[in-house]
């Protein structure tokens, strides 16, 4: 039995022994203060900033991993563009030289073709290099026209000072510096290979466009007294269009009870252990005493936890409803996540506006709407509303990333902009805006991240939808929020974060088989791989996440010397909740002085909130170098400055992004495919499901003319996808 289950049930056997047949739990020992922790996770090393004025120059052409070339004549299926992409070898190593390679979904496959065999076999004019295969796409000429004339724009400092350089990124690492390159509409009419890099100019990166434009924390906005409502000080509007009563009241339409009702049952999963894949949270009671009571006092109604003997639970007791208009969680920041955006598996053939986000820390002002800030009683506790931007398609990601630019320009957060903010954000936040979902509601996941109830760390997350962890697939639901695993991240319950031998069993094979190749420390570290609900037939994803034990995850058998090791590890454990708020992120400071610990936006520390030096990399024009989490700097150092990471993402979507009509293929395809080739080349990343269908290479050109000549009859809808849409995202889900 783990650390955590013995100290759970202990804790357990003790409140119960202090509170049977009372209707109040006395408040339990607090936890240690905010700044500490236990001594060996003190002596974690924090990390530094660099300049990034030290990243090795490259030439614009060799980051180019696209290349768009105008066909001499259209295809059957009327698309007028061949558009090359630089596959990384394959994760299944039986798939190398095969002439044919297979991305996505099986229901929604993406097909390339190599693009050597394509120029040898006539159907395109000329091939970008042995590592590129192609696909097609209809690309109007006014798409061209659109992007010239942005890169006009963009030059001439309509949008602000633009600068030449841009950083390139492997994943969420700094790791070079370049020019991008113009498309030049007349090589592409005239049939030449134009590379699709990022624009040859963009505003320069600083922190007044990452204020305005990707985390808005400003106390203009954030205090806003016509759209926010300070539980500490009572200023502001009740019910505002950014309050949590707000967002929670949107959010609750169709699910059958009242929106005082919703909140209360969701703070309720809290008072009573629960499972998930196999995992047993322990309660954290201390969420009536910090939250649900105090906050009853203030509505007004007389409260009691109760143990329902029937029930075997503890369940509250209320005279009168929450008062919502009160809420003790204050708006922190608002969170454009664009670079979210994308398909739900690499290949798929889908686009999306990434997520919007809003944080809010919790309070328990004294007095309640009265008080000054000294009186607010800030806790760390943070709860972050993720919703996924509505939308598909290319041009709705652009349209949504030239909202976000257009707000960038405005010089203050004045009425003006604050009214623009409004109109964005209840195109998203409102119900009915995703009719397939959930209440119609656009939430993705609805994540907390707290030490205020009990020690260590914990991060939890709720979803409206029916979770089947065997099938990896959520099922939209209207109803209440329910608890869900967390992305990507084991049950630190039962699997040790340094020892145990199904996370290294995972780390090294599936997640190594996944890692691009080749690796360069750290300049070239990525992989690309799922997380099952369970490895070796033991249940694997955790339904929560604790921080400080565990610091992060290790691959115990994993050698220094092995690069795709150590790049497996860290890929696997910064891509955790564990190792994304701790170690791996260098988000350990517990002096509070020069970063954060456990959360990348503070909850304590006051209007504006302050931000880990893993989204701003210490400044801008820096990076933040973060020690390896398991094997030290004498290794490997990881740099990150994710905010400059954002602004390139979103200022390339805004001007850059060249969107063209890709035709869809289905499974149809494929089982044709199988039938013609006796295989299907499916690369489908480690831990994902299998297909039911003989996976393999094909070799023989002649095959590849026939599969060629097979298009024309399975024609099907059209999408509209940027030309990079099969580039890996390089943000998950933190």
């Amino acid at each position: 039995m783990s650390r955590k289950r013995n100290e759970s049930r202990v804790a357990v056997l003790g409140i119960v022994l202090a509170v049977w047949g009372c209707s109040k739990e006395p408040a339990p020992t607090p936890p240690p203060p905010v700044r500490e922790a236990p001594a060996a996770v003190q002596a974690a090393g924090p990390g530094a900033s660099r300049s990034l004025g030290e990243l090795p120059v490259v030439e614009g052409g060799s980051v180019a991993k696209v290349f768009a070339q105008k066909l001499a004549r259209p295809t059957f299926l009327g698309e007028t563009t061949a558009v090359h992409v630089k596959l990384p070898p394959p994760i299944n190593r039986g798939l190398a030289g095969s002439l044919v390679r297979v991305v996505g979904e099986p229901s929604m496959p993406t097909v390339l073709f190599h693009s050597d065999t394509l120029a040898r076999l006539g159907v395109i004019p000329a091939s970008p290099g042995p590592d590129f295969f192609t696909l097609f796409a209809r690309l109007p000429d006014s798409e061209v026209d659109r992007r010239g004339e942005n890169e006009r724009r963009l030059a001439s400092g309509e949008f602000g000072a633009p600068t030449r350089e841009t950083v390139l990124f492997n994943g969420r690492h700094p790791a070079a510096r370049y020019e991008g390159l113009p498309m030049d509409p007349n090589a592409f009419a005239r049939g030449a290979l134009v590379p699709q890099t990022s624009c040859p100019q963009v505003p320069a990166s600083t922190e007044a466009w990452w204020e305005r434009t990707l985390m808005i924390r400003d106390p203009a906005v954030v205090l806003d007294p016509a759209r926010t409502w300070d539980p500490c000080t009572g200023a502001g509007t009740k019910g505002g269009v950014w309050t949590f009563a707000h967002l929670m009241r949107e959010m609750a339409q169709g699910s059958g009870v009242s929106p005082e009702a919703f909140v209360l049952e969701w703070l309720s999963l809290w008072l009573n252990d629960f499972q998930s894949n196999g995992d047993t949270v322990p309660a954290r009671r201390k969420m009536y005493d910090e939250v649900i009571a105090p906050w009853a006092a203030a509505s007004g109604a007389l409260s009691s936890l109760e143990f329902n003997a029937s029930t075997n639970r503890w369940e509250v007791v209320l005279r009168k409803p929450l008062d919502l208009d009160i809420a003790p969680f204050r708006l922190l920041g608002i969170i454009n996540r664009i670079d979210l955006g994308g398909g739900t598996e690499y290949g798929g053939r889908s686009s999306n506006p990434g997520e919007l986000r809003f944080i809010f820390g919790l309070t328990r002002p004294s007095p309640w709407g009265g008080g000054t800030e000294a009186t607010c009683n800030l806790k760390p506790f943070t709860t972050i509303f993720e919703y996924g931007v509505p939308g598909e398609g290319c041009r709705a990601v652009t349209q949504w990333a030239r909202q976000w630019v257009g707000l960038g320009m405005y010089p203050t957060f004045n009425e003006a902009y604050r009214s623009r903010l409004q109109r964005m954000t209840e195109s998203v936040v409102r119900h009915g805006r995703a009719p397939g979902k959930g209440n119609q509601s656009a939430l993705n996941q609805l994540r907390t991240n707290e030490v205020a109830l009990a020690f260590p760390w914990e991060l939890r997350e709720f979803h409206l939808a029916d979770e089947h962890p065997g099938t990896s697939k959520d099922t939209p639901s209207n109803g209440l929020l329910r608890v869900h695993t967390l992305a990507l991240t084991p049950n630190d319950a039962t699997h040790d974060f340094r020892t145990d031998p199904d996370v290294d069993f995972f780390v090294r094979t599936q997640v190594k088989n996944g890692v691009e190749q080749p690796v360069s420390i750290p300049s070239h570290c990525t992989a690309r791989f799922t997380v099952p609900s369970s490895v070796n037939d033991r249940f694997f994803l955790g339904a929560n996440a604790q921080v400080a034990p565990p610091t992060h995850w290790e691959a115990a058998s994993a050698v220094a010397t092995n690069a795709t090791e150590v790049c497996a590890r860290k890929e696997f454990s910064s891509n955790t909740c564990n190792g994304c708020h701790f170690k791996d992120t260098g988000t350990n400071d517990f002096t509070g002085v020069d970063n954060l610990a456990f959360t990348h936006v503070s909850p304590t520390s006051g209007i504006p909130a302050r931000e880990s030096r893993f989204l701003t990399g210490g400044g801008n024009g820096s990076m933040y170098v973060v020690p390896d989490a398991q094997f030290g700097a004498q290794v490997a150092s990881w740099p990150f400055a994710d905010l400059l990471r954002r602004h390139q993402r979103l200022q390339e979507l805004a001007h850059c992004a060249t969107c063209g009509w890709f035709i869809d293929l289905d499974a149809g395809y494929l089982k044709r495919m199988e039938a013609l080739a006796g295989s299907v080349p499916l690369d489908v990343p480690p831990g994902a499901p299998g297909p039911t269908f003989t996976v393999g290479p094909i070799l023989d050109v002649g095959v590849v003319r026939q599969l060629l000549e097979l298009r024309p009859g399975l024609r099907l809808r059209s999408r509209d996808l940027p030309l990079d849409f099969l580039e890996p995202p390089a943000a998950r889900v933190h």
